[in-house]
């Protein structure tokens, strides 16, 4: 985990910033596929894969985010 602990905080906000709006025109990727899990149509592989990929950087910046607060990452 100590490449988490490294990867610098504005980095990763800009990352997650972007990811969580790609692609900006016509919709966000999340938007729909939150829709088709609200419908239960989110049932190919390939569009579950991609609401891991989106949500990964928000993933990463919470465990980032969690770790600081708690005091994990100054431990060695």
């Amino acid at each position: 985990m100590k490449f988490i602990d490294n990867f610098p905080f504005p980095l990763l906000i800009v990352l997650t910033v972007f990811m969580l709006g790609a692609p900006f025109v016509p919709e966000p990727h999340l938007v729909e596929k939150m829709r088709m899990l609200s419908e239960g149509t989110l049932t190919r592989p390939l569009d579950i894969f991609d609401v891991f990929w989106h949500l990964l950087p928000a993933m990463l910046l919470a465990l980032k985010l969690y770790r600081k607060h708690t005091g994990i990452a100054s431990k060695p």
